[in-house]
């Protein structure tokens, strides 16, 4: 009888755990990308969008927190991949394949796409790829509409000695 309810026991200790989306509790982080490693600080923001750092993680529900970027156009790459490193796309037309370096964007209007993109093809394509980029937002100076949210300062630079340059 002890030995069956010892079986018991260990089998309702060992059930899968599976987190509901209305269970999710979301958080808002502030990351400042100064002088920050462009790949470095992406395979970070993309293992924290999607919720890998959590006990609770479940690859069917977007279980992540929510990560505010400042200082994109303050990014580093290393090596030459400033002017080696190219974005692609096409415009449809015949022979229409454009290109611009990572530093004609940083340079440019948008230079927080380049954050954005590296991030974006870190995580699985999908639907809940989309949903989970939605938590992502970037900007390229200091200031952010997110203050009512009251984010908690992430100091990625100090995590590693190799985060900043």
């Amino acid at each position: 009888m002890r030995d069956e309810e010892l079986l018991t026991t260990i089998v309702l200790i060992m059930k899968t755990f599976s987190i509901k989306p209305a269970d999710v509790q979301k958080k808002w982080y502030v990351i400042n990308a100064e002088g920050l490693v462009l790949g470095r600080l992406a395979s970070f923001i993309a293992k924290r969008l999607r919720g890998k750092h959590l006990p609770t993680f479940t690859p069917h529900v977007d279980c992540g927190d929510n990560i505010i970027v400042i200082n994109a156009d303050k990014i580093v790459l290393t090596g030459n991949k400033l002017d080696d490193k190219k974005f692609y796309w096409h415009t449809g037309h015949p022979g229409g394949i454009k290109e611009r370096t990572v530093s004609q964007i940083i340079n440019g209007r948008f230079p927080e796409r380049v954050i954005t993109k590296a991030v974006e093809r870190m995580i699985s394509r999908g639907p809940l790829a989309r949903k989970i980029m939605t938590n992502l937002k970037v900007y390229k100076g200091t200031e952010h509409p997110h203050a009512a949210q009251s984010p908690e300062l992430l100091d990625f630079a100090s995590m590693n000695t190799k985060n900043k340059r």
